[in-house]
Formats: structure tokens, sequence, C-alpha cells
């Protein structure tokens, strides 16, 4: 793996990803948004996106798992890439003890239906119950299928949606100091609609996929481009590891 930016930096995936200081934002946790793209901006292959980035990727994605206090994510991106629950290995898990973390980060799934299966391994071999963020519509036998399993809250905004900024608000008051988001793309673009994205983590495979297939971020756009400064690059056989902070106001 050679690092291409910043010159003569250490290409350590550890150094690039877990080392960054993250200092949280006033009354918020500091986000992270973690995807992979084709070089056209495809996000998927046949609705998953495991097809892109290879070796590369996995490996990066494995790193920036071992940062967060919560994992955010959504039903559908659940669903379709067939999670579990997080893990780790001992190393890392005392790692994370030693930054006084918790020994694995917990997921926060967003549902605005609560169509979860209930029986499924992100619930039944979660060492701690995931949070389900929901604005309250599923039907109420759903919900309490999972209130014995998930710690639903119940967020909505003013139009009926889930508010995700009081949901960051409410993680922050629960000690969460900083939560990676998974996707998928109308997570990321509620996200970048409401200027919530501290750091953007990119995987760039040299794959071009034309067609129909979904940019990582879709859906309402923002009233103002948010800038983002380049922190470093990293390349594999061809795959771009990239990671963009949040730019300093001019």
């Amino acid at each position: 793996m050679h690092q291409l930016f910043p010159p003569g930096a250490d290409g350590d995936l550890h150094r690039c990803y877990v080392a960054p200081p993250r200092p949280p934002p006033a009354g918020r946790p500091w986000v992270m948004v973690n995807m992979v793209a084709s070089v056209d901006g495809g996000a998927t292959v046949s609705g998953r996106s495991a097809a892109l980035g290879g070796a590369p990727d996995r490996a990066a994605f494995s790193t920036i798992r071992t940062v967060p206090d919560v994992i955010l994510v959504g039903a559908g991106t659940v669903r379709a890439e067939r999670y579990g629950p997080p893990r780790a290995s001992h190393e890392v898990q005392a790692q994370r003890r030693a930054r006084g973390q918790a020994a694995l980060p917990r997921l926060a799934i967003v549902s605005g239906r609560l169509d979860l299966d209930a029986t499924s391994a992100v619930f039944t071999e979660a060492t701690e119950p995931p949070f389900v963020l929901t604005a309250g519509a599923g039907r109420p036998d759903r919900r309490r299928d999972l209130d014995d399993i998930a710690e639903v809250w119940e967020l909505a905004s003013a139009t009926g949606q889930l508010d995700l900024r009081a949901a960051l608000e409410r993680l922050a008051g629960a000690g969460v100091r900083t939560v990676l988001c998974e996707g998928g793309p109308s997570i990321n673009a509620q996200l970048v609609a409401d200027d919530l994205v501290d750091e953007w983590c990119l995987t760039l495979a040299p794959t071009a996929l034309g067609g129909d297939a979904p940019r990582i971020v879709h859906g309402p756009g923002s009233s103002a481009a948010h800038d983002l400064q380049l922190a470093h690059v990293l390349e594999d056989a061809g795959v771009l590891l990239l990671r963009y902070e949040r730019a300093a106001p001019p």
C-alpha cells in the first residue's frame, strides 16, 4: 500500500484512519461517512457494495470500524449487505478500552417502517442491543417485536421524517463522541443536507459501472456546497483510499 498524500507520511492504515483527532462539534458527535464507489460514481453492483474495492477496501473498512462509538446505518443497507453485529479482534477491543471506549461499537439502525427481522444476527448476536431510530411510522406490532431486542428512539421532525440532528444530539447526551455512517445514499443525503458530516472516507474503485447504479449520496439536495479538505490518499492495486475532513471556514 502506497502513501501518496501527504508526502513522506507513514502509509499505515491505523495512522491514516485511527490516529487523527476528532473533536466533537458542540452538541453532537463527530460524524464520519465511509463509502465505496466506482470511478463513474456508482455505489453498488447488483444492489451490494461488497463487489467494489476488493481487499484494499475491506482492509480500510475494518480499520475505520475500530474508530466510532456508534455505527449508523439504514435498514435497507442492513438487509442488502446482510449485516451482523460489529466484531473485532481481542487486540482491537483492548485498544478501544484503552482509549476509554466500549470494546465494540454499537449499531444504530435507521428504519422508517420498522421493517426489520427481529430474528436476524444483527439483533440476536449483538453484545449490546442496537439503537433503532425511527420517525414513528412503523406498525405497532413491529415496534413490540423490537422493544425487547433494541433501544427504539422515535424522533420525528416537523415534516414527519426522522430528525437525524436530534438523534445525534441525543447520542451525544449518552456519551457518544464519534459516529460512523455506512449509508445508504438517502441517509448520507440527509446528513449532507443538514451539514452534519465532518469526515468522508471514500474508496474509489478502478471500475466503471455505467447504467443506473445509485450514487453514494442520493436525495434532497442542500442549499449550499459543503467544502472538504483532503487529508490523505492511499493507493493499493489501483484502488484509491481517500479521507477528507470538513474544510475550515474561510
